[in-house]
This record gives C-alpha cells, structure tokens and sequence, in this order.
C-alpha cells in the first residue's frame, strides 16, 4: 500500500515521501492517526503542487541547517550523570540531557532530531547524529563523565 506521510516519521520516511507501507500498518495507523494520506493520483497532484510553492522555502530550512552544523563543527559535549565504581552509569544518559548541554551551549536542537549509535551505558564517548535536515546529518561526540 503506498502513502503520502504528512509528517516525519522515524525510521519511515519525512514529509511528503510516499513511502510504501503493509496494509495493516497504513489502514489502522497511519491513516486514522493523520500521519499519512492514501496516494492516488488526486493526491499526489496535491502534495506536488504543495512542494512546488515550498520549495523557496525549504531551501532556506536547509540552508538554516547546513550553518547551523557548520557552527557546531566537531564538537564534544561533556554530559555527567551518576556512575557506579566500575564506571556503568545508573539510568541512561537520553537525547533530552544531550538536548539540554547543546542548548547551554547555545544551539537549538530538538530532542528528537538526537540520535545514538549506541546507548550509553558505560562511562565513554560516544558518536551522536544530528538529524538537523532531511538531507544535513551532522556527527559529534558525547564524552559521558562521573558527576
């Protein structure tokens, strides 16, 4: 079943894709939720004119995120947390306490464009992505350290 997705959705598609979907998933989902339209020919039409008239626009979103990755460059970020005396951390260190230190930096990132390789669990570092756009991803790292 193929529909159009009204909105991002991880680890399917972004905004306007038409994504190809089981049946289930689309019918009792995506469909009733709003997250997705059917994709017949009327609404493809539609989602297409819509990008024509955005496209003025979301070049500047994506210039917005190319600047604001060029302005993070390579950084490392230092996030403390509780840890045991063999270094493993009690909890886990999340996207929103990456989200935070970011900010306190002075860089705006929502919590769900912060994505791990691998969930912390140790005291380390870590690689992080920045889903800044969907065509600008952006890498740094995390060193996780005792408070």
């Amino acid at each position: 079943m193929e529909v159009i997705l009204k909105q991002d959705v991880a680890g399917l598609g972004y905004k306007n894709d038409t994504v190809t979907v089981k049946p289930g998933y689309g019918r009792n989902y995506l469909i009733p939720t709003g997250v997705a339209i059917i994709a017949n020919d009327s609404n493809k039409r539609m989602i297409a004119e819509n990008i024509r008239q955005a496209a003025h626009k979301a070049a500047k979103i994506k210039q917005d995120a190319e600047q604001l990755a060029a302005k993070i460059g390579e950084l490392t970020l230092e996030v403390g947390t509780k840890a045991g005396e063999t270094g493993k951390i009690f909890g886990a260190v999340t996207a929103v306490q990456v989200s935070e230190v970011l900010k306190s930096k002075g860089f705006e990132v929502d919590r769900r464009k912060i994505h791990f390789k691998e969930q912390p669990k140790q005291l380390g570092t870590y690689t992080v992505t920045l889903d800044l756009h969907k065509e600008v991803k952006h890498t740094i790292t995390v060193n996780v350290v005792a408070e």
